[in-house]
């Protein structure tokens, strides 16, 4: 276990032994998913299954105290605006795509009058970009989705990001994502009451719970299921292009590095996954090109340059082709 988690148990601190009910308020914001709400809110129910009483209350909150429509479609009801998360021990923000659009500026201004009264502040996905513009992560270790990890360094130098699944240190708490974030809150669980309940909710959800410290891109969205148990060395090759999509290489690179030749690389790749390395790797960079063109102001020519694209013109091409549109019109 990293030791930013370690030396959390040590101090007064949600995550520690405790008999007390602990209450979240939960700041929704417009457009995350409905995977991520219920990775935080599901473990808690459960939780409270197995004790038998209710050691973890929540309430939900938004920005304009209405339902907050989620990516799939379906509103979520709130318990009214932030103002009603006042009382509660910790709060937490979950936001996804546009964030900045969801949290603007009372809602930043709010966070930053209202964030130290909470024992404890974490962030779910991008909620990790809406607690360091509230200036709430300045001085602290923190995670963020690991497609905007490179961004968000960027934008808030002052916050020590790491690539890991989910971050505590001291009184802040970030977690990279949907899957992390049930990984966040089985270790909140097992802090306060034990291995053993940690256990049991896991098994209600037919899951393990994962390290804080584990990478993200382990379990990127772009690396296909466990359930396709890839060879090992298409999983290797796999990793490498995810690690390079601002620099791809031939494959006959990939194959050097993983101990092949190319020729045998395409014939594991065809077999696994039915197409070729080279295609399969600029799905990737397309992949990482449309999250840049939707969720980011950047200009073409430097998503085209970080996706591993000659020029502006040379993505958009390649972009039409995957997605039947010029990035122009999808942005």
């Amino acid at each position: 276990m990293p030791v930013y988690e370690t030396d959390m148990t040590k101090s007064e601190t949600i995550f520690a032994p405790a008999t007390a009910p602990l209450t979240l308020a939960i700041l929704v914001l417009p457009q995350s998913s409905i995977l991520e709400v219920a990775s935080t809110l599901d473990p808690m129910r459960a939780a409270n299954r197995h004790l038998g009483r209710d050691a973890y209350r929540w309430r939900i909150v938004s920005p304009d105290g209405a339902a907050v429509p989620l990516t799939c479609g379906i509103e979520l009801p709130s318990h009214g605006g932030l103002a009603q998360a006042k009382g509660a021990d910790a709060l937490v923000v979950i936001a996804g795509f546009a964030q900045w659009q969801g949290a603007g500026r009372d809602v930043i201004r709010d966070l930053a009058r209202m964030g130290p009264r909470f024992a404890a502040i974490g962030g779910i996905d991008a909620g990790a970009w809406v607690l360091a513009r509230a200036g709430l992560l300045g001085g602290y270790r923190a995670t963020v989705h690991w497609e905007d990890a490179e961004d968000f360094a960027a934008a808030h130098p002052e916050t020590e990001v790491v690539p890991d699944r989910f971050v505590i240190d001291r009184n802040r708490f970030t977690a990279g994502g949907a899957a992390p974030a049930a990984d966040l809150m089985l270790h909140l669980i097992r802090a306060r009451h034990g291995a053993a309940l940690a256990l049991q909710v896991a098994a209600s959800f037919i899951t393990s719970a994962r390290a804080g410290g584990e990478p993200q891109v382990a379990q990127s969205a772009a690396r296909p299921p466990p359930d396709l148990r890839l060879d090992p060395r298409v999983s290797s090759a796999i990793a490498r292009m995810e690690a390079r999509l601002d620099s791809p290489e031939h494959a006959a690179a990939i194959a050097r590095h993983c101990g092949l030749t190319a020729r045998r690389l395409e014939q594991l790749f065809q077999t696994a996954l039915g197409v070729s390395p080279a295609a399969y790797g600029q799905s990737l960079r397309l992949q990482a090109a449309k999250r840049m063109v939707t969720d980011t102001r950047h200009p073409l020519a430097e998503v085209a340059l970080r996706c591993g694209f000659a020029s502006a013109s040379s993505l958009s091409r390649a972009f039409q082709r995957q997605y039947g549109k010029p990035p122009s019109q999808m942005r």
